[in-house]
């Protein structure tokens, strides 16, 4: 019998659950974002193998894996699609599950964290994010001639409403706004820049998150384009493949993982090294936080 990541046929029996939310309304480079989450399950079904290396174990004898797809995001504004991916995640922990979210672009994670704070006191849960920029803005109308405060570069400024402490890696550019922002003390905004040979230790990273519960927010242009090419808004620079994992596995040994995001992949014609990352990412993610 051929096996399938999706071993549970209902999410009712499952452990974790990959909410799939192909919605990009507010992409503001290159689009295509909403293909992104079918063609990382693709690559998790397909090219990434159920064996851990790191455990020696089947992921799939051990770990239940759902799945739920939200159609027609798309025809909906950002303040609507936001609130439909918030009651479909309210609904998930209601029953217990782990939620990995799958986007679409970066602004899909607020429902997510909106869905949380039902569950967690914002205050008690840092978002670790991978991302090359900061999305810290209050709207993106210094771009868009119809702005939203759900844009995906405001996605950040919208949790930090909510109180979550964020922890931003890999981050190489922002806007003077933005700046300000996370330069606030009171804002709990924990800032680790890229470039000019700027490579934080990961000890230091980890030692700045101080609440027990961790949510990590990936946007795969935190990574260097080498490694995750297909993206929307990508920049020279960021994470090492080896270093971004060695970082998540960490964190996820050090912190309680309550909910995960990764976002913004945008497939290439005639390449899947992004979706193929993305996938790689989102299994090991759930085999540390399941068999770790």
């Amino acid at each position: 019998m051929i096996k399938t990541i999706i071993n549970a046929k209902k999410t009712k029996d499952a452990d974790v659950v990959f909410l799939l939310t192909p919605y990009e309304k507010t992409a503001s480079s290159r689009k295509g974002t909403s293909r992104g989450p079918d063609k990382i399950i693709a690559c998790l079904d397909a090219q990434i193998e159920f064996f851990s290396r790191k455990f020696r174990k089947n992921a799939n004898d051990f770990i239940k894996i759902g799945l739920q797809k939200l159609n027609n995001l798309e025809k909906l504004s950002p303040e609507k699609a936001v609130k439909k991916i918030e009651a479909a995640c309210e609904n998930l922990l209601a029953g217990d599950k782990f939620i990995f979210l799958l986007g679409g672009e970066h602004s899909v994670s607020v429902g997510h964290l909106l869905a949380l704070t039902k569950k967690y006191n914002p205050k008690d849960v840092t978002i670790l994010q991978i991302d090359a920029h900061c999305d810290l803005r209050d709207n993106d109308g210094d771009y868009s001639e119809e702005p939203s405060s759900f844009a995906h570069s405001a996605v950040m400024r919208r949790a930090s409403g909510l109180d979550y402490p964020i922890v931003q890696v890999g981050i190489r550019t922002y806007a003077e706004e933005e700046y300000k922002y996370f330069s606030d003390l009171k804002n709990k905004i924990t800032v680790f820049e890229w470039g000019n040979n700027i490579v934080p230790k990961i000890n230091d990273i980890l030692s700045a998150i101080k609440t027990k519960y961790l949510y990590i927010s990936i946007d795969v242009d935190g990574f260097d384009p080498g490694v995750m090419p297909g993206t929307g808004t990508p920049v020279q620079g960021g994470l090492e493949w080896w270093y971004g994992l060695e970082l998540i596995e960490k964190a996820i040994e050090r912190y309680e993982l309550v909910g995960a995001d990764i976002v913004e992949v945008s497939p290439m014609k005639d390449s899947v090294l992004t979706e193929y990352g993305a996938a790689d990412l989102a299994y090991q993610i759930i085999v540390n936080k399941f068999l770790g």
